[in-house]
């Protein structure tokens, strides 16, 4: 995948086999997030969720950084009341908690630095792979910015407590190296094979049994919120044992061949 800079614009969208690409397309500007991206992104997602030959979502940015987070500074242009400033920044919740409810496996590329919102719109995704000269930071404690709660919550059951402490209350800058180690990054690559190991996974998760996966997925991300529906789980392990990926998948390893799912 081209990182080549082009006309700046809302993220796009593409296509391609099995595999969805979401690209943050403003570079001159860290693809900094402005608020007509929001329902951009969201429309997008609808795209993914409901195309039955899509399996994995690829989220990127172009240029050397994947996003510097939400535009704060239109928020508080736009903003004349208390009311109006929450209501910007729960649409920016809304499109993450969107991303990590997405039923399809996805895979954060993260070209560059990551920053401020767009640390959770990452975190929000099952898979982060990361150049091995990125870097991340979360600003609100100097912004005087107590961060949503959902995000906060991600952080803590992604990364822990204490790194959540850490990120959160000190807003110093980490390394890739050090996110890797905290539990941020799931892989770190030089730049030149970024996009291979990216390919790689996305091949991996495009194979795998999707309603199994869907369905496995949803009740991880309820487990790390405390809230798993535990009867629609053991009902989807139960419908599992006589639908039509386990036929398939049994036959296949009996074949000893990849399964068609």
């Amino acid at each position: 995948m081209s990182d080549t800079a082009e006309a700046a614009s809302s993220p796009v969208l593409e296509i391609t086999g099995a595999r969805a690409t979401i690209r943050l397309n403003r570079p001159k500007h860290l693809n900094r997030l402005q608020a007509e991206d929001l329902d951009e992104l969201v429309r997008l997602f609808d795209r993914v969720e409901t195309d039955p030959d899509v399996r994995v979502l690829v989220l990127t940015g172009t240029g050397h950084a994947f996003s510097a987070g939400y535009d704060l500074n239109s928020v508080a242009e736009r903003a004349v009341s208390a009311s109006e400033q929450q209501s910007a920044g729960s649409a920016f919740e809304a499109v993450v908690n969107r991303l990590e409810d997405l039923g399809v496996p996805t895979i954060c590329r993260l070209n560059g630095g990551v920053y401020g919102g767009s640390t959770d719109l990452a975190l929000a995704c099952d898979f982060r792979i990361g150049v091995d000269t990125a870097e991340m930071f979360m600003p609100a404690a100097r912004l005087g910015l107590h961060y949503y709660p959902s995000g906060i919550k991600r952080y803590v059951t992604r990364l822990g407590v204490d790194n959540a402490k850490r990120l959160f209350l000190t807003a110093t800058r980490i390394s890739a190296p050090e996110m890797l180690r905290i539990g941020y990054l799931t892989a770190m690559v030089p730049v030149d094979f970024l996009d291979e190991e990216v390919d790689k996974l996305a091949g991996v998760l495009a194979g795998n049994a999707p309603q199994a996966m869907r369905g496995m997925k949803r009740a991880i991300n309820e487990f790390a919120r405390g809230e798993l529906d535990e009867a629609a789980a053991d009902r989807r392990h139960r419908d599992s044992m006589r639908g039509d990926e386990i036929k398939e998948g049994i036959k296949a390893f009996a074949e000893k061949r990849a399964p068609r799912f």
